[in-house]
């Protein structure tokens, strides 16, 4: 026999359970945009889980504040299933979720139009992720108001024109990430105005062009990657002995230096100088570049002996120094 007192506790505990329950942990105010998200996609079947009479934070491609039940994550990304993708463009309604921290929109082939001036009032955002659509138009200006911004992500969309200078703005931003989309144009001197520790920065495969500035050589950073664009002139100021600097790709350019007067940090994993107009000799302090992993200076216009010793003739083969003016020694045909 169940006691009255176990059956009011069976009652409760059924009552928790319940969707009416459920549903509430849910902030109106937030369950309210996202329906409206939902609208603006049409309802389509990738969020089916977003059902009025449960609660959101129960729902697919969310996470909730765990006391506050705010919504602090926005995420899409296209299920293996490619009719259920979503369609269209990024909703104005995303910017009316006040404690959102991260907000992704990935591989949505079917997703264009510009980036919605709304994103601004997002103040708490730390991650924002368009990679894999068909967004395009500029990068706008007023992604330099997301002061708590850690992460821009932007690869792979269709965006075009100049880098915007307020990027260097963002005072906690730790990787910006911009490539393979149809940008155009200078990389400006306030590229060095980024705070300490400075962001890793990927601008590969885009149409920037012309000298990088020398302020870019001030900044301290581990990973920076500038090939496949139309950069020119000098890129000697971004070696340094003293610097953090780990990973470097400036192939496929039209940069042109002396190779033989550059510096290189202890910390270099990755350097890839490929199809440039770069001349001098290979200096000897290469060989003393212990985490050196990948190596490649083919079609240059470096000479003479490659330094022996070290890895430069062990770890890398004749492919990561072909197609120069006169390199000479192993793993190439010996020196005359």
């Amino acid at each position: 026999m169940f006691s009255g007192s176990n059956i009011v506790l069976c009652f409760l505990s059924l009552s928790l359970l319940s969707p009416v329950a459920i549903s509430e942990k849910c902030h109106p105010q937030d369950k309210k945009v996202l329906l409206q998200i939902k609208k603006e996609f049409n309802n389509s079947s990738m969020l089916s889980s977003w059902n009025p009479h449960t609660g959101c934070c129960g729902w697919d491609w969310i996470v909730c504040h765990s006391t506050t039940n705010r919504i602090r994550w926005l995420t899409f990304q296209a299920p293996d299933v490619p009719n259920t993708r979503l369609v269209g463009h990024i909703p104005a309604s995303v910017g009316n979720l006040p404690f959102l921290e991260r907000l992704e929109f990935q591989n949505l082939p079917k997703f264009t139009g510009s980036i919605p001036s709304s994103i601004a009032k997002l103040k708490n955002l730390m991650y924002l992720t368009i990679t894999e659509t068909n967004v395009f138009g500029p990068i706008p200006s007023f992604l330099g108001q997301l002061k708590n911004l850690e992460l821009l992500e932007l690869s792979f969309n269709k965006l075009t024109g100049p880098i915007p200078s307020s990027l260097s703005q963002l005072p906690k931003i730790r990787s910006l990430y911009l490539r393979s989309n149809k940008l155009a144009g200078l990389i400006l001197d306030s590229f060095g105005l980024f705070k300490k520790p400075s962001p890793d920065i990927l601008l590969s495969d885009n149409r920037l062009s012309g000298p990088i500035p020398a302020s870019l050589g001030q900044i301290d950073l581990e990973r920076l990657d500038l090939s496949k664009n139309r950069f020119v002139g000098d890129a000697s100021v971004l070696f340094g002995s003293k610097k953090r600097l780990q990973y470097l790709d400036l192939s496929r350019n039209l940069f042109s230096f002396d190779f033989s007067k550059v510096d290189f940090p202890k910390s270099l994993g990755m350097l890839d100088l490929n199809h440039n107009n770069i001349y001098g000799k290979i200096p000897v302090a290469l060989t003393k570049v212990e985490d050196l992993g990948l190596f490649n200076v083919s079609y240059n216009l470096l000479c003479g002996n490659i330094p022996q010793g070290g890895y430069l003739h062990t770890r890398f083969d004749v492919f990561a120094y072909y197609h120069n003016k006169c390199l000479c020694e192993s793993p190439l045909p010996k020196c005359k």
